[in-house]
Parts: C-alpha cells; structure tokens; sequence
C-alpha cells in the first residue's frame, strides 16, 4: 500500500542560480514562492552530506499552478562540483517539461533567453494519448527542457 504523499518541488543546483532564475521567470513566467534562500547549518550538513554547506536560491511557482502547487527550486552552492552535460538517456532525472501554446515559438524564446537545442522539434503519435509535438531544449546551463504540445 502506497504512502501518503504529495508531490512538492524538484531540484536544480546551479552555477548561478540568479541567472536561472531569471530563464524561468522570462521563459516560462515562474514566479518566486516564498523569500530567497540563504542556508548553512547543521542539520542541512546531515542532509546532503556536504560538511560546511551553503545554499542560496529561491523557490518558483510553476505556470498553471496556484500557491499550493508544486515549484521548481533553483539553488546553488557556495561550493559546487562539475558535470559534463546531460544527455536525454543518462539514469537519473532527465528533463522537466512544459506545455506550451507553440513549440517553435517556445523554442525560440528559450533561445534568445541563452538556452539552446538538444535535438530537432518532432511530431509524433503516442498511441492511446494522441498527437504530440516537443521538442528537448537546454535551459542556460544545460539542464534539459522539454518543449510540448498535445493535440
């Protein structure tokens, strides 16, 4: 029997979680949940498992949600560890995903707001769901973003 639960947020550490931010916010109209972040304490250290952390960010309501729902935590690291790019077929979290109203037009925008491609935009039939067009962009610091649109 499954747990009660509610799903609440999903992570993203960043280089510079200002910048992020402002992505989201332009991009996709996320808007700040709560005050910024600024964490460093014993019982965040025994959490991560990083000695003498720092964490600064804020939380982003998500579009199409009111204040209750999930939000996108954008945070970063006094001290951070590189990684190479994700890849659409790494184990681990893959890509968080919008829909949008136009997928060429969302792409654009994620463009001229610093992201960039993965990919190309494609048009699909998911059996049983219906017709889909997506496309799997990067936010500015790589993170992968799926574009969608349902019809």
């Amino acid at each position: 029997m499954p747990i009660n639960a509610k799903y609440v947020h999903t992570n993203l550490i960043a280089r510079d979680w200002k910048r992020l931010v402002r992505f989201y916010r332009e991009v996709f109209g996320c808007e700040p949940k709560g005050p910024e972040r600024d964490l460093s304490a014993a019982w965040l250290d025994r959490v991560n498992s990083v000695p003498n952390a720092r964490l600064r960010g804020v939380h982003l309501r998500l579009p199409g949600y009111h204040d209750d729902g999930p939000t996108l935590e954008i945070f970063s690291y006094d001290r951070s560890i590189e990684r190479g790019l994700p890849k659409a077929n790494e184990c681990g979290l893959g890509h968080i995903a919008f829909a949008v109203d136009n997928v060429d037009e969302a792409l654009q925008a994620v463009i001229a707001a610093g992201g960039g491609i993965v990919g190309e935009i494609a048009t699909g039939e998911v059996k049983g769901a219906g017709l889909i067009r997506l496309v799997y962009a990067r936010d500015p610091e790589g993170n992968i973003v799926e574009l969608q649109k349902w019809t």
